[in-house]
């Protein structure tokens, strides 16, 4: 990822952008009031959540059950990028994702987790094994699979 100074001395993260040949996917998600930690705004732990959710969810929306079936998708590794707190009583943020290149039966997926007002809150990129969802053991990713997540 491109760093870049931040205020104060630090580094902060580019906000990802999607690649003009993917099918972006967007969620509206809910945020509840559970969701708050001690600090006052959405806890990591939801942010994992909203990632892994993001990439079902496009996932059951460009693929019928018959395509899905005997597949299964395992998030191995999860990144996520903290750019600007959820506050309580904000209005609804929505999840942006894509995909990026397969690796035999790997592929990233990218998440932005963005704010009403369009300001990107935090981004993520999960690394996702498709897999048999009989047997557990790796698919190579099919062209077929993602040509549909191509634009």
């Amino acid at each position: 990822l491109p760093l870049r100074a931040g205020r104060a001395g630090g580094v902060s993260r580019t906000p990802f952008e999607p690649r003009a040949d993917r099918d972006v996917f967007v969620l509206p998600l809910e945020v509840r009031e559970e969701h708050f930690d001690e600090n006052g705004h959405v806890n990591n732990v939801v942010y994992v959540a909203w990632l892994q959710d993001a990439g079902t969810s496009h996932w059951n929306a460009r693929f019928p059950p018959e395509e899905r079936a005997g597949r299964s998708w395992y998030g191995i590794r999860h990144e996520v990028d903290y750019f600007k707190p959820i506050l309580p009583g904000e209005p609804a943020p929505r999840a942006v994702t894509w995909v990026g290149d397969p690796q035999g039966a790997k592929f990233d997926r990218f998440v932005r987790i963005e704010g009403a007002d369009g300001t990107v809150r935090a981004q993520g990129r999960t690394e996702w094994v498709l897999v048999d969802a009989t047997s557990g053991r790796p698919l190579r990713v099919p062209g077929w699979m993602i040509e549909r997540l191509s634009r």
